[in-house]
């Protein structure tokens, strides 16, 4: 399928919505629901395999958020579900299969960002009452000799280089296909079996997991670093270049819903942040 432009005159809208199947709107429609898809399906474009983010039975956080942004806009749910690795957004919102991409770091530019409704960091997790449990940065001299799971081409990885911490890491991949590999996972694995001491992975990953382990462990953001990329991001919703009315629409509804946004995330064990970088309470 594919959307129609606005900047398109309506006759070649209409031919271009009768070759391609498409719904022919009245004359006045709303603009954001011409830039959709389907205006009346809410079509999100998401990892069938990926939790606690998404998967195909519509368990993880952002299938709640999506839940609760068609509820909120009066649409049922579809997926188009594509493994979140090369081609992706190609695949799925570009393709215009789907309408929304959720937990797209602001400033990645691959898509149109929303406003953020959330912020949160990478963290690092532990084994609760080890002696690592209080490390809150990758310079901490207690790292040293530490066997440290990291996932390869992540902001902290180039961290842990800069500290010197390089010849004890275990690494694992970024991108995978999640359908038959989960690295966060079998990182996890490691830690509670004792092959690594302390795990990196993207703070909702770490507190998900850390919330959810057989193995009592400890999630903490890492908030202290002094030298490499930033550890901090915002994360907002992605949506096509062109569809300016699409995204406002998903900006009104982070910005009435953020309370409920924040419970859905919180319940998972994302540990929020604000803007000063403190643990955001309720």
């Amino acid at each position: 399928m594919t959307s129609r432009s606005r900047a398109f005159l309506l006759l070649v809208a209409l031919s271009s919505a009768a070759a391609f199947g498409l719904e022919v709107r009245a004359e006045g429609a709303d603009d954001a629901a011409i830039e959709l898809v389907d205006p009346d399906v809410l079509r999100v474009c998401a990892d069938p395999r990926d939790l606690p983010f998404s998967n195909e039975a519509g368990e993880g956080f952002e299938n709640k958020i999506a839940d609760l942004l068609a509820q909120k806009l009066g649409k049922s749910v579809a997926y188009v579900y594509y493994p979140n690795t090369t081609g992706f957004i190609r695949n799925t919102l570009n393709a215009h299969r789907c309408d929304v991409v959720m937990g797209i770091p602001q400033g990645d530019d691959i898509v149109q960002v929303t406003n953020p409704y959330y912020r949160a960091s990478y963290a690092v997790v532990t084994k609760k009452g080890s002696d690592l449990e209080s490390v809150e940065s990758l310079s901490d001299p207690r790292l040293k000799g530490k066997h440290i799971g990291i996932v390869a081409g992540t902001p902290p990885a180039t961290i842990i280089a800069l500290n010197g911490l390089l010849p004890n890491i275990k690494s694992y991949a970024l991108v995978v296909d999640t359908r038959a590999d989960a690295p966060p996972v079998e990182m996890i694995k490691d830690l509670e079996a004792g092959d690594i001491d302390i795990a990196v992975l993207w703070g909702p990953i770490a507190g998900n997991f850390a919330k959810n382990a057989k193995t009592p462990l400890v999630a903490t953001p890492l908030l202290l670093e002094k030298i490499g990329p930033r550890m901090v991001y915002r994360m907002g919703m992605g949506v096509r270049h062109s569809d300016q009315e699409w995204k406002r629409t998903l900006n009104k509804f982070i910005a009435e819903n953020q309370t409920e946004i924040d419970a859905i995330l919180t319940n998972y064990g994302v540990p929020l942040l604000d803007e000063n970088d403190k643990p955001k309470t309720h």
